[in-house]
Order: C-alpha cells, then sequence, then structure tokens
C-alpha cells in the first residue's frame, strides 16, 4: 500500500479539506467529523486501496486496519494539522440518539489504554503470584499493583478529563471539581457523618466511580458558561474557576454524586439480573451477535456498562468473556480462509487480520475478510455462539478492560479461583477449533472458481458511453482513479457533451454538483461515471442532468449533458471516467479499440463470478 495514495484519494473521498472539522484515530479506524456527510463518495472510498471498510453515523470511520497510524500521519500532513476540532463545525443536523452515541464514545474510548494498562499490569501480578514468581506480600509487588490500579481508582479524574474536553471547558477546573470528591480528607469527613449548610452528605466513597464525575463535569461546563457571561474581564481569570468549585463541588457532593453512584449501581444490577435468569444462554448470545454490533458501532453502548462494572465489582462477567469467543472465532475463520483461497491479496489480508484478532483487534478480520462473504459471518457468529456459552457455562470474569486475546490471557487470572484462566483458554481453544472447521468447510472461492473459467453466462458488454478516444485507466492524470484505487475501467478524451447508458440499469446515485452519476447494471456491477478531473470544484456549472437516482434506464439513453468546451476553458481536463466500482465480483476486461470504431460498439466485457 502507498500510504499517500492512499491518504490522497480518503481526502478526495470525503468531500475534500473543507469537508473535514475534526479527526482522530483508534487503533483500526480513521474516525472523521465532517461538515456535510452527503459528500462522501462512500462506495468509492471503499474501493481504495488499504481501506477495509467505511461507516457513516455520527462519524465518518474509515477502516484501515495495521496501518492506521501512518495513514493518520499522511492524512494530517497532508491536511496541514490545521483542523478546527469543534464538533460544531457539523453542517449535518444529528439525532438525539446520535448526538449521545458521540458523547459517550468520545468520553469512554479515549480512557481505555490508561485502563487496559493498568489491569493487565495488575493480571500479569496475579499470575506472578499464583505461579510463585513473585510474593504478593513484598513491597515490590505492592508498588507494581498500586501501579496497576492507579488508572482505576482516579478514574473520576480521567472521566473528567474527556468529559471537559468534549464539552470544550476547562479540563484542569473540571478535574479540580471532580478531584474534590476523592481528597481523603473529604473521604473521612463523609465517612464520620459530614453535613453542608446543615444537609446531611451520603457516605459514597467516588474513587474509581464513573458517573458522578460526567454529571459533575456537564454542571460545571454551565456554571463555568454563566460566569463567563456575566464576569467582568479584569477578574474573569480567577472569579469564574473560584465560583464554578464554589457552586459545582457542594451541588456534586448533595445530588450529582449520589444520583451518579444510583446510575453505577443500576448498571451493575442489570448484569447480575442477567446472569440470574438467563446465565450462559445471555453470554453465548451477546458473542453470536458481536460482529453484527461492531459493524454497526452498537458495541460502544457496552463501553460505559463495562467500565462501571469493573469500578463496582472489581470483574467484568457478561461483555469482555463474549468478546474472547468472537476474538478468537474471527482468528480462526481467517486462518481457515487463507488456506481454502487461491486470491492472493485475500490470503494475505487473511492472514494480517487472523493475528491482529488472536490479538484482540477484530476490525481488519471483520471488513477485510467476515462481511465480504456471507459463509464466513455464519461460521462466525455460529462458533462465537459456543464459545460465548463455554465462557458463560463457566462463568469467567474479566479483571481487565482490554481486548480478550492471547496477549491479554492474563486478563482472567483469579487470585480466589485457579479455573477461571483455565475456562477462559479453554474458551480460547473452543472458539478457535470451531471457526476454523466450520469455515473450513463453508467458504467458498470465487477466484479459484474464476481461474477454473466458471464465468456466469449474465455476462455484459458496455457500449461506449460517450464519443471520443478511448484510453486506459493508468493513462488518466489523476493518481486516485490510475491506480485503480477506486475500480477498474477505461477514460475517455471526449468530442462531444453527452453520456449515455452503456447498459440496461437503474440509476443509484447522482452526485450533487452532478459532475458524477453511478449506474447498476443488471448483472449487479456497480458502475461510476466521473466527468472531468477536479471538476467537483466547478460546483454544477456547464452539466445538466437528464435523470434522477432511481431512475431505470435504458441502453444508448442520454444520461448527463456537459458543456465540453466551457469546461476546457475554465481549465479543467474533461476526460470522462467510467470504472467498475465492485470489480472484486466480476471478471472485467477490456475490448480492444480499433480506429473508426463506433460509439455503440462494446469497450468492457463484465462477468459476475459464479457464487
Amino acid at each position: 500500500m502507498n500510504v499517500k495514495e492512499t491518504a490522497t484519494a480518503i481526502i478526495q473521498l470525503i468531500g475534500g479539506k473543507e469537508n473535514i472539522s475534526h479527526l482522530e484515530h483508534c487503533s483500526t479506524r480513521l474516525r472523521f467529523t465532517l461538515k456535510d456527510h452527503a459528500l462522501v463518495q462512500k462506495e468509492a472510498l471503499e474501493k481504495v486501496e488499504g481501506v477495509i471498510g467505511v461507516r457513516q453515523n455520527v462519524q465518518c470511520q474509515v477502516i484501515i486496519g495495521n496501518d492506521v497510524v501512518e495513514v493518520y500521519d499522511e492524512v494530517m500532513s497532508l491536511l496541514g494539522h490545521q483542523l478546527d476540532n469543534a464538533d460544531s463545525g457539523s453542517a449535518t443536523k444529528q439525532s438525539w440518539g446520535a448526538v449521545l452515541l458521540d458523547f459517550v464514545i468520545s468520553i469512554f474510548q479515549p480512557l481505555i489504554p490508561a485502563v487496559a494498562g493498568g489491569g493487565v499490569l495488575k493480571s500479569l501480578l496475579l499470575l506472578a503470584s499464583v505461579t510463585g514468581v513473585l510474593d504478593n506480600q513484598s513491597q515490590t509487588y505492592q508498588i507494581l499493583n498500586l501501579i496497576g490500579g492507579a488508572p482505576l481508582y482516579f478514574l473520576p479524574i480521567l472521566v473528567a478529563m474527556t468529559t471537559a474536553n468534549k464539552l470544550k471547558v476547562n479540563q484542569l477546573v473540571a478535574v479540580s471539581a471532580v478531584g474534590a470528591l476523592i481528597l481523603p480528607e473529604i473521604t473521612a469527613l463523609l465517612t464520620d457523618g459530614a453535613t453542608f449548610l446543615g444537609i446531611g452528605l451520603q457516605n459514597i466513597a467516588y474513587a474509581s466511580q464513573v458517573f458522578p464525575a460526567i454529571l459533575t463535569v456537564l454542571f460545571y461546563s454551565q456554571v463555568e458558561k454563566l460566569f463567563t457571561r456575566f464576569s467582568p474581564k479584569p477578574i474573569r481569570i480567577f472569579f469564574v474557576p473560584m465560583m464554578s468549585l464554589v457552586i459545582t463541588v457542594p451541588v456534586a457532593l448533595l445530588i450529582l454524586g449520589p444520583l451518579g453512584f444510583e446510575v453505577g449501581t443500576v448498571f451493575s444490577a442489570a448484569i447480575i439480573w442477567l446472569y440470574t435468569h438467563l446465565g450462559w444462554v445471555a453470554t453465548g448470545i451477546l458473542a453470536a451477535v458481536l460482529p453484527l454490533m461492531v459493524v454497526t458501532g452498537m458495541h460502544k453502548a457496552m463501553i460505559p456498562y463495562a467500565v462501571s462494572s469493573m469500578s463496582e465489582m472489581g470483574a467484568e462477567l457478561l461483555y469482555l468473556p463474549a468478546s474472547l469467543a468472537y476474538n478468537i472465532a474471527e482468528a480462526g475463520a481467517c486462518f481457515a480462509v487463507s488456506l481454502r483461497t487461491k486470491d492472493q491479496k485475500l490470503r494475505s489480508t487473511a492472514i494480517s487480520a487472523g493475528i491482529s484478532a488472536l490479538f484482540g483487534i477484530t476490525e481488519p478480520a471483520l471488513y477485510g475478510v467476515t462481511i465480504l462473504n456471507k459463509r464466513v459471518l455464519y461460521g462466525v457468529m455460529a462458533s462465537s455462539l459456543v464459545g460465548g456459552a463455554v465462557a458463560g457455562i463457566f462463568t469467567i470474569k474479566a479483571f481487565a478492560l482490554v481486548g480478550p486475546g492471547l496477549a491479554s490471557i492474563t486478563m482472567f487470572v483469579d487470585e480466589s479461583n485457579s479455573m477461571n484462566l483455565v475456562w477462559a483458554l479453554v474458551t480460547l481453544a473452543v472458539s478457535f477449533l470451531a471457526a476454523f472447521v466450520l469455515v473450513l468447510f463453508l467458504f467458498k472461492d470465487k477466484v479459484m472458481e474464476a481461474v477454473e473459467g466458471k464465468e456466469d453466462p449474465q455476462s455484459e458488454v458496455l457500449s461506449q458511453p460517450v464519443a471520443g478516444q478511448v484510453v486506459k485507466l493508468a493513462e488518466i492524470k489523476d493518481d486516485v482513479f490510475s491506480s485503480g484505487m477506486i475500480g477498474e475501467g477505461f477514460g475517455i478524451i471526449p468530442t462531444s457533451g453527452e453520456l449515455t447508458a452503456p447498459e440496461d440499469g437503474e440509476v443509484t446515485m447522482l452526485f450533487e454538483t452532478n459532475h458524477a452519476i453511478g449506474l447498476k447494471t443488471q448483472n449487479g456491477a456497480e458502475i461510476l461515471f466521473h466527468i472531468g478531473i477536479d471538476t467537483v470544484q466547478l460546483e454544477g456549472k456547464y452539466f445538466t442532468p437528464l435523470v434522477s437516482a432511481g431512475d431505470y434506464v435504458k441502453k444508448g439513453q442520454p444520461l448527463l449533458q456537459f458543456d465540453l468546451e466551457a469546461i476546457k476553458q475554465a481549465g479543467y481536463d474533461p476526460t470522462v471516467i467510467c470504472v467498475v466500482t465492485n470489480k472484486e465480483n466480476f471478471i472485467i476486461k477490456p475490448i480492444e479499440q480499433t480506429e473508426n470504431m463506433s460509439k455503440s460498439e462494446g469497450v468492457l466485457s463484465i462477468s459476475p463470478f459464479v457464487s
């Protein structure tokens, strides 16, 4: 993968630099906050080399996999590091559900590295203690154990930072307000029965609590705005923080803290109820549906529960054990695909993704292998169900908030129950073997069928969509198209300004600037017509569409008219580009052109693989 080409293509296909208001990345994805989601060319973006998949909800998530850091750095370099990080830059009105999900992700996602790092350290220490490598009474052990427990103990502080960052308020003042709740002196006062203005305060230990911190910072953000608005500017630097602390902390102790504590208690009670009433069935079902949850981003909703459960009970009983089964099932499925496929690119992707899944990162496997083949998806879901059921039957517990896998298997070390780790290893083995065997028998290789010459009889021949000279895709002066990242096809140096349908089909997309149009033919080929290079900058000028998205058109029917001479005079290359964007499903063969070939004669043969 050429990182620069990939980064350039991504920027172009999400609407250009001007459409990006914020960019961040996680372990596998670029997360764009965009001003207008309608500008994203999703299908074309998914065809870019290095892009595993694209998901759009609150953010535009471009799944890259293991090379995400390199692509992120290159994108930021091309953007010039000049982004408006304010989410208010988005011009798209979002539903309250989308806003809430974005708020939750923004708060909890940044917490995972610290909490996971500390949790894994504690689990490794437990393993060292159980095996006799390190005495748990030694000062070395105790110091290391305290280090591992620090992220969880100071979780309110960490949550205050991420919440303040999301709300765009003073982080240090927000941390000070929440930090007051876990001061040793205040904890001692609460234990002894403290009052404020004659009102009794509940005895609550706020260390490791999540929801009291969130509610406190939410309240503080409103107080800060109020006093900033009315405070005289000469004294604002100290007056606003002082008044914010004086008001926020007592309100937190009296109302917000106890309320947040009850929310956390409800989360813990919910998991206990599930286990009491459903037992291993709940773990099995959750593991089976996790692929669908990850695809839709719904798994992010489990993070607040997992963090709360870890802080309240010191362990997590449902999501992480289910994730262990699912993660390892993805690994087993990928290794099975790598053995069966003759497609060298797919084999390479499957091996790399399988290794990542073994270590708890499943996005490369899910987007690069699983969802591209329904049989593989069914195999993963079935084996996850079996593995999750095993985890539930033996009620394994996780003691670290990190993606379960080989490297983090010590997260299941339980000092009071040595069999917890054993049953976790059994879950791992069952999930891997079940997925490997199932997918080994279920998977069908399209490339192998193509090599054997099995083409669908429903092959189609595209006629020339516009009069002019047909050129190879590699000759087009646009790196994104010429490299084949978006799809396979050809270019035409036009001599007329009318684009016609090269085959019967349905108009799937008409770009808002009218310079690009999509057509889905009867055999399922998705064709993108792009008139000119960088002509999106014309903002629709000189282009007249003759059809709309959803229209069914016949071969030879005019689709769009464009003023060829005006486009040239404006300084743009008018080359018409025609590519099949879902090329992985077809055998695509150019038809050799001869001089004086008429516009009606074929230029491209498209044959679906036999499934």
